[in-house]
């Protein structure tokens, strides 16, 4: 899937530190999510459908990306 992206309006999240390792987000057209690296903001960005973002979103919120 291709959207056009150069009307995307990224942010961070609030929780972001001054460091620049970060990731943006845009809501897109579509109810689609893109995520960037706000280090390389002209780079590619990662396109989410609802359901693929809901259930990345739920699975940070338990913790399964955690490395022990």
């Amino acid at each position: 899937m291709s959207l056009d992206l150069s009307t995307a309006r990224w942010f961070k999240s609030r929780r972001s530190t001054a460091s620049g390792e970060c990731v943006e987000i845009a809501h897109l057209a579509q109810d689609m999510v893109g995520v960037r690296d706000s280090k390389n903001p002209t780079g590619p960005a990662l396109l989410f459908t609802p359901i693929e973002w809901a259930a990345f979103t739920a699975d940070l919120t338990t913790g399964r990306f955690d490395h022990s």
